[in-house]
C-alpha cells in the first residue's frame, strides 16, 4: 500500500536515497477558490510593512524537533496508527523502506511503520545506527490481546490503545513525553506546593465517573498497581491487565501519573521474595510513558540503577517507608537513607509511622538540613503516618499524598484531603484569607459562582467577588486594599498600566495583563501582572499535536485588532512556527517581527498551505474566515477524522455569523472552539491566583456548553 504524505515541512527532509513519496512538494492552492480578502482587512494601513518595536522580549524557546527516525511497530491490519503518529508529530511516513536506508539517509525525523513480525529483521539490518532510532511498539487492545513480551523487550517504548474518541489525545500525550517534547515535572518543581491523589480502586473503571472531582487540588494521580484486582485472579495483576488499567486512566485525565508497586512490608500487596517482578512492572511503566515511577529503596541496587539508566523522560521517586514506629528523624540513619535514595532518585520520598506530635518537629528540622544542602539535592517529600503525623502532611510541600471522601479507602494511615490540608494551613497562619476579584464587565454572576465552587472544593479561605471596572481610579483602589489577593481582568489591561509596577515577560511581550497575582516573597512589590491567555491557547493547540509539529510551519491569524491577536502570536512563537500571516490588523508591538500581512487575493495564492489558522475576529465578522478554511482544506481535500493534518482555532465568543467550526470540520481541519481555550485559561488563572490545580476536565464538566 502506498503511503500518503503529510503536508510537507518547509525544508527538504531527506536525500535521493529515500523514496520520493517522502518528498512531495507542497500542494498548490486552488486558484478558483472564492476568497474576498478585502472584506476581512479592516485597516487599510495593514498593507504597509509592520513596524518592529525595539524590544528584547521574545516568546519562550521553541521545542526541539524529534531526533532520528521514529519506528512504529504495528499489528497486521492496523496501519492507520502509523498515519496518526506521523500527523501528531508533523512528519512524513512510509511503510515501504528498509530501516537501514532511512536511518542513514538523514538526521531529520521521519516515521517508519514496520509490521511486528518484520521488526527483528529490520533492526538487524541497521545495528550500527540503532541509537538514531526510537522504536515504539503499538498494540490495539480492542480484541482483548496483549503484546508479546519478547517484542516489548526489543522496543524502546510501547503504546497500548483502543479506538475511542480519546485515542489521538492519548497518543499525543504519550509521544510528547517519551520524545521529550513536554516535561511536566519542570513546571511542577517550580510550584510552592504539589499534591497527588492516590486511586485505591481495585478497577480504574470505578474511579472514572468521579475522577474530575477527585483530582481537584492534585498535581498528579497515583495508580496503586498493587491494589488492582484482576478478575479471576488472587495474585499480582498481570501486565496485560495493568497496561489496560493505565491506558484507561491516562485517557481520562490530563494530570501526570505516578506508577506505584507497593510491597507487602510497605502496606502493599506485591511479594518481596521476587524483586525481579518489580523491575518487570516498573520497566514496562517507563516504556508505557508514565511520568513518575515509584521505586522502593529496599530493592537491590542493580535494579534501581538499571531503572535509572533506562528511565528516559520519566521521573523516578525513590520511596522509603517505615511502619515500625521506631524510626527517628534525628538518627544518623535518616541521612544514610536520604543519601542512598538520592543515588538514583529524582525525588526522595521518606515516610514513617510516629506516635508523638514532637516527631513532626524533628521531621521539619531534618527537612531544613536537606534544603540547606543547596542546588543539586533532590527534593524531599517526607511525611509522618498516623493521626499524630497529620501535621507533617500540612507542612510537606513536595508531592504530598492526599485522599478524597469519594475514594473507597485511604492509601496510608492519617492521609488528609486537599481541603483539610488547606484548612490546617489557614489555622496555622500559613494561608491567610485573601480577597480575590474578577474585574471587568459581567452580564451575570456564573463566573463568581464557579470560582467560589473551586475555592470551597479546595478548602481555601479566600473570598471571590465580581466587580465592574468602573471609572478611572476605581481599579487602583481595589489593588491597594490590604486584603487584595489577586484578580482576573477581562477585558485585559495594557501591560504598561502604571499601577501594575511589575509584569511577567509574557505579559510585556503580549502587551496585556489578564491576571494579577501575588508576587513571590522576595519581590519588591505585592503583585505582578501576568498573561494566562497565551498558555490557554498553547495548551489547546498541543492537545492533538506534539509541540514540535508546529515548528517551521506557516500560520494565519485573523483579527480586527493587534491586541486581540497578540496572545495567539506569542503562543504560536513559543511553538516555533514559521511564517505568520496576518489578516485584518497591523502589528506594531514587540511581536511584530516576522509577521507578513495578507493584502489581496494574490497574497493567498502565493502563500504555502498553512498548518494552523487562528480566528480572533469579533462575532459579526466570524463568517469571513470560512473562505480561507475551504481554500486551504486539509491535505488539499476533505479528510476523514483519523487523518487530519491541520489545525483551526476559533477564539470568537458569542453568537456568530455562520459556523466556522462546522466548516473546518467538514474540510478536514482539527478544530477547537473558544470554550476549550477559555477552560484552559481558567485552569492557568487559578494556578496563578491560588497556586493550586483545578483540572481542565473539571472546568469543562462544570461549565457545560459555555465556559460558565
Amino acid at each position: 500500500m502506498m503511503p500518503t504524505a503529510l503536508p510537507p515541512t518547509p525544508t527538504p527532509l531527506l536525500d535521493e536515497a529515500v523514496p520520493s513519496v517522502l518528498r512531495d512538494p507542497a500542494p498548490t492552492p486552488n486558484a478558483s477558490s472564492a476568497l474576498n480578502i478585502a472584506t476581512i482587512v479592516a485597516d487599510p494601513a495593514s498593507a504597509q510593512p509592520n513596524h518592529v518595536a525595539n524590544s528584547s522580549i521574545a516568546a519562550p524557546a521553541a521545542p526541539d524537533s524529534t531526533p532520528g527516525t521514529v519506528v512504529i511497530v504495528f499489528q497486521p491490519g492496523q496501519e492507520y496508527i502509523v498515519h496518526m503518529v506521523a500527523e501528531v508529530l508533523g512528519k512524513p511516513w512510509t511503510t515501504e523502506t528498509e530501516l537501514s536506508t532511512l536511518a542513514r539517509a538523514s538526521g531529520e525525523a521521519v516515521v517508519a511503520g514496520v509490521v511486528m513480525h518484520d521488526l527483528q529483521r529490520g533492526l538487524d539490518g541497521c545495528k550500527s545506527v540503532r541509537e538514531t532510532l526510537v522504536v515504539i511498539n503499538t498494540h490495539s487492545v480492542d480484541d482483548g490481546s496483549a503484546p508479546e513480551e519478547a517484542l516489548s523487550e526489543i522496543c524502546d517504548y510501547e503504546f497500548l490503545y483502543s479506538r475511542t474518541p480519546f485515542l489521538r489525545r492519548d497518543l499525543t500525550r504519550f509521544l510528547s513525553l517519551v520524545l521529550g517534547q513536554t516535561r511536566p515535572h519542570e513546571e511542577l518543581r517550580n510550584k510552592s506546593r504539589t499534591n497527588f491523589i492516590s486511586t485505591t480502586f481495585p478497577d480504574v473503571h470505578a474511579a472514572l465517573p468521579n475522577l474530575d472531582i477527585l483530582s481537584v487540588g492534585s498535581d498528579a494521580v497515583e495508580i496503586r498497581v498493587d491494589l488492582l484486582v484482576e478478575p479471576g485472579s488472587d495474585s499480582v495483576p498481570s501486565l496485560k491487565y495493568v497496561g489496560r488499567q493505565l491506558m484507561l486512566l491516562r485517557q481520562h485525565t490530563e494530570l501526570p501519573i505516578i506508577f506505584t508497586t507497593r510491597c507487602t512490608k510497605e502496606n502493599g500487596k506485591f511479594p518481596m521474595d521476587d524483586p525481579g517482578i518489580f523491575y518487570r512492572y516498573l520497566r514496562r511503566a517507563i516504556q508505557w510513558g508514565v511520568e513518575y515511577v515509584d521505586v522502593e529503596l529496599w530493592l537491590p541496587e542493580d535494579i534501581r540503577a538499571n531503572l535509572a539508566k533506562v528511565k528516559g523522560n520519566s521521573i523516578i521517586m525513590s520511596a522509603f517507608h517505615d511502619f515500625s514506629g521506631n524510626w527517628k528523624w534525628t538518627s544518623e540513619r535518616a541521612n544514610v537513607i536520604f543519601n542512598e535514595s538520592a543515588k538514583y532518585g529524582d525525588i526522595v520520598k521518606m515516610i514513617a509511622m510516629v506516635e508523638t506530635v514532637e516527631e513532626n518537629y524533628e521531621l521539619e528540622y531534618f527537612r531544613s538540613t536537606i534544603k540547606s544542602r543547596g542546588p543539586g539535592t533532590p527534593p524531599l517529600s517526607a511525611v509522618n503516618m498516623g493521626q499524630m503525623g497529620q501535621l507533617s502532611r500540612a507542612l510537606n510541600t513536595v508531592f504530598s499524598p492526599i485522599t478524597h471522601p469519594l475514594l473507597p479507602m485511604i492509601a496510608a494511615p492519617g492521609q488528609l484531603t486537599a481541603a483539610e490540608i488547606n484548612e490546617a494551613l489557614h489555622i496555622m497562619g500559613q494561608l491567610p484569607k485573601r480577597d480575590l476579584y474578577a474585574i471587568g464587565s459581567f452580564r451575570s454572576t456564573p463566573h463568581s459562582m464557579f470560582m467560589e465552587k473551586c475555592l470551597n472544593e479546595l478548602g481555601l479561605p479566600h473570598s471571590f467577588t465580581s466587580i465592574d471596572r468602573g471609572p478611572k481610579g476605581s481599579m487602583e483602589s481595589v489593588l491597594m486594599s490590604p486584603q487584595f489577593g489577586g484578580a482576573s481582568v477581562n477585558p485585559p489591561v495594557p501591560a504598561s498600566t502604571s499601577y501594575i509596577p511589575i509584569t511577567s515577560d509574557a505579559a510585556r511581550a503580549i502587551g496585556l495583563v489578564d491576571t494579577i497575582a501575588i508576587a513571590p516573597n522576595d519581590s519588591a512589590t505585592r503583585f505582578i501582572g501576568e498573561n494566562a491567555a497565551w498558555k490557554g491557547i498553547r495548551a489547546t493547540l498541543t492537545r492533538d499535536y506534539v509541540p514540535s509539529a508546529y515548528k517551521g510551519r506557516a500560520a494565519i491569524i485573523l483579527s480586527s485588532t493587534e491586541s486581540d491577536a497578540s496572545a495567539s502570536i506569542f503562543a504560536l512563537r513559543s511553538l516555533g512556527v514559521g511564517a505568520i500571516y496576518t489578516v485584518g490588523f497591523r502589528a506594531t508591538g514587540p511581536l511584530a517581527l516576522g509577521l507578513e500581512p495578507f493584502t489581496s487575493i494574490q497574497s493567498v495564492k502565493l502563500v504555502e498551505s498553512p498548518f494552523v489558522i487562528v480566528s480572533a475576529l469579533p462575532p459579526e465578522k466570524s463568517l469571513l474566515v470560512q473562505p480561507l478554511l475551504r481554500h486551504y482544506r486539509a491535505n488539499g481535500r476533505a479528510s476523514p477524522p483519523s487523518t487530519r493534518g491541520k489545525v483551526y482555532l476559533d477564539l470568537t465568543s458569542g453568537p456568530r455569523k455562520g459556523d466556522p467550526l462546522a466548516v473546518a470540520n467538514s474540510a478536514g481541519w482539527t478544530a477547537y472552539g473558544a470554550e476549550d481555550v477559555s477552560a484552559w485559561i481558567t485552569v492557568e488563572t487559578l494556578r496563578l491566583l491560588v497556586g493550586q490545580n483545578v483540572p481542565f476536565d473539571f472546568v469543562r464538566m462544570a461549565s457545560g456548553r459555555t465556559i460558565f
